[in-house]
């Protein structure tokens, strides 16, 4: 159980500060295939995170 709610952890807190990276892609724009694979690479994995991290009980509004 521990190491389940070490993973929906690190999942909320990827999932929560992810979009940074998106900055420097965007900031240099997005003028090849590779910049776009990178992006929607980078997309792909934000939302693998949020997935993983969704039932963290942090995330939850009191």
């Amino acid at each position: 159980m521990h190491v389940s709610h070490s993973v929906t952890a690190a999942g909320f807190w990827l999932g929560t500060l992810f979009p940074v990276a998106y900055l420097p892609v965007i900031a240099g724009g997005i003028d090849s295939a590779s910049r776009l694979s990178l992006f929607i690479g980078l997309l792909l994995f934000h939302a693998f995170a949020l997935v993983v991290g969704h039932d963290y009980p942090g995330a939850r509004s009191r």
